[in-house]
C-alpha cells in the first residue's frame, strides 16, 4: 500500500548567528500528505533527552512515524522542528542544565524556567515560519508536543490562543519527579496555556517513569483553575511499554483523537 505522505527535510532561518557571524538555522523534518494543499498543519514538538546526561542524544533528530502517519493518512501536513542544538539544528542545545552540564537538567527552578523561555524562543521562530508558507491552511492549525515537547505546545498556544485550533499534549511535562521542584515547576509553566480558548486534549500513560499520572493530574487541574479547558485520558500501555512512550501506540489514543479533530473541526 502507498505511504500516505512524503517525508522531507528542511531548513528554517532564525535571527541567531555563530560566534563567527554565520547564520543559523533550525532542522524541521517534514511529513506532507498526498494531494496539492494548503493542508491543515500540525506543529509537533520533540522532548528532552531523558536525564539530559547523554551528548550523543542531542544530535538524534526527533520525528515520530506513527504520529506523522496517523495524521497524513487524514490529510493533514505534520512538522517536527529540532530547537537549537538538538538534531541538525545549529547552536546550542541550553534548556535548563545544571552548571555542570554532566550532571543533565537543573532542578533549580530559574534554571528550569530560563532553559523553558529558551525553547519558547525557538517555537516563536518556527511559528513565525508557518504563517509564511503557501502549504499551510492558517485557518486549520494544530500545536502538539511529546514530554517536554508537550508542555511547550499547551504554553504556546496559551501565548497565541489566535492562531491555533488545538493542541494535543502527549506525556507533557519539563521536569521530571526525580527533582523535588517539579510540583512547582510543572504546574507554573502549564498555567501559561490558559488563555487558549479552546479545549486541548492531554493524552497520558500510566507507569510513567517521569511522571506519575497523580502529578499530571495535578497539573491539569491547575491548567483547569487557571481558566484553561480540555479534557484529560490516561491510557495503561502494552506489555514491555512504559507509560512515557504511549505516543508509539496509535491505538491507543487514535480513536480520542479522532473525536477531537472533529470537535475542533467544528468550531
Amino acid at each position: 500500500m502507498a505511504s500516505p505522505y512524503a517525508r522531507h527535510v528542511e531548513r528554517v532561518a532564525t535571527p541567531w548567528t555563530d560566534d563567527a557571524g554565520r547564520p543559523q538555522t533550525l532542522e524541521m523534518v517534514v511529513y506532507r500528505p498526498r494531494g496539492t494543499g494548503p493542508f491543515p498543519t500540525v506543529l509537533m514538538n520533540h522532548g528532552s533527552t531523558g536525564m539530559g546526561r547523554d551528548p550523543a542524544l542531542f544530535g538524534l533528530t526527533w520525528a515520530s512515524p506513527e504520529i506523522g502517519e496517523y495524521f497524513a493518512a487524514r490529510g493533514w501536513q505534520v512538522l517536527f522542528p529540532q530547537r537549537r542544538g538538538r538534531g541538525g539544528s545549529d547552536g546550542v542545545y541550553d534548556e535548563g542544565f545544571s552548571a555542570d552540564r554532566a550532571q543533565g537538567y537543573s532542578c533549580d527552578a530559574g534554571s528550569a524556567t530560563a532553559g523553558f523561555d529558551r525553547a519558547m524562543q525557538d517555537l516563536e521562530v518556527v511559528l513565525a515560519h508557518v504563517q509564511t508558507r503557501p502549504d499551510v491552511d492558517a485557518r486549520r492549525l494544530l500545536v502538539g508536543g511529546v514530554s517536554r515537547g508537550g508542555i511547550l505546545a499547551v504554553a504556546l498556544a496559551g501565548a497565541h490562543p489566535e492562531r491555533f485550533e488545538g493542541v494535543v499534549n502527549f506525556v507533557g511535562g519539563w521536569i521530571g519527579q526525580g527533582c523535588k521542584t517539579a510540583p512547582t515547576i510543572n504546574p507554573a509553566l502549564m498555567q501559561r496555556g490558559a488563555a487558549f480558548e479552546g479545549p486541548m486534549l492531554w493524552l497520558y500513560g500510566d507507569q510513567d517513569p517521569y511522571y506519575r499520572l497523580s502529578h499530571s493530574r495535578a497539573n491539569f487541574d491547575a491548567f483547569l483553575q487557571a481558566g484553561g479547558r480540555g479534557e484529560f485520558l490516561s491510557f495503561r500501555p502494552p506489555a514491555g511499554m512504559n507509560g512515557h512512550m504511549i505516543f508509539l501506540s496509535p491505538g491507543l489514543w487514535s480513536e480520542a483523537l479522532d473525536n477531537y479533530l472533529a470537535r475542533v473541526d467544528r468550531r
